[in-house]
């Protein structure tokens, strides 16, 4: 904080001494026009200003919101390999293990997914990989092949929790700090500009200036409304895993 208000200190401080030795040196003309050189360049640098920070309010989310997606995807991916794996453990383990996974899914898809919009996870959802983990590992079983099962079922489950982990830290993602109060304040910056540069609009003259500021708010508010991951405009939707699980219900059960 102390390093950007030393930065804008002395910006200011820039444009004052400039100002004060051009008028010592008697260099330049006197610039008190409101559509003069000096009203243009800051006008069109607060304006590239602007666009500068709104695109990045508004790509920094898109992208995090792209990728949050397909690690949704993984997380489904993850549960449908667990299945499957669990299909090679001898009864009742397969079954157990199965309906462990079915439950799961569907207390993320009925109960945790609206916590996400928050920016946080239920405590319950990592309890039952945990608790399948401890399931499987406590299992008693005899043969290469029901251990290799076993093994084969440790690796999906640690694949979703590791999925899971993903999307917890996907669910507090923001925009960097700041960011979105840049916007805000240097859109109306733009706004106010024209007035701070000694124009006084009036009739038709002002229709631009209020369309240009209803448009501005229109964006600022986009870039809020998609500054979170799981809600807003850009919300990423239970879709994966809501396939995931239609798709192992149609799974054979375990032997």
């Amino acid at each position: 904080m102390l390093v950007c208000v030393l930065a804008i200190a002395s910006a200011i401080g820039t444009v004052a001494l400039a100002a004060f030795l051009f008028r010592k040196l008697d260099r330049g003309t006197d610039d008190r026009d409101p559509g003069g050189p000096s009203t243009g360049h800051a006008g069109s640098m607060l304006s590239a200003l602007f666009l500068l920070v709104f695109a990045i309010a508004i790509i920094v989310p898109w992208t995090t919101t792209d990728a949050a997606r397909e690690n949704t995807y993984a997380e489904g991916e993850a549960a449908v390999e667990t299945y499957w794996a669990s299909t090679a453990l001898p009864a009742p383990a397969a079954s157990e293990v199965q309906a462990q996974l079915r439950g799961y899914l569907g207390f993320v898809l009925d109960k945790e997914w609206p916590l996400m919009a928050q920016g946080r996870l239920s405590s319950e959802g990592s309890a039952r990989l945990n608790q399948l983990r401890v399931q499987v590992t406590s299992m008693s079983l005899t043969g290469d092949e029901a251990e290799n099962a076993r093994s084969a079922v440790l690796d999906a489950v640690a694949d979703l929790s590791a999925a899971r982990h993903q999307r917890a830290a996907d669910a507090k993602a923001t925009p960097p700090s700041g960011v979105l109060a840049l916007t805000i304040l240097t859109g109306v910056v733009v706004i106010v500009f024209p007035f701070l540069a000694g124009a006084r609009p009036r009739g038709m003259t002002i229709l631009p200036l209020m369309v240009m500021a209803a448009l501005l708010g229109v964006g600022v508010y986009q870039a809020w409304d998609i500054s979170h991951v799981f809600s807003g405009g850009l919300a990423v939707k239970p879709d994966a895993l809501t396939a995931a699980l239609q798709e192992i219900q149609q799974i054979p059960l375990g032997r």
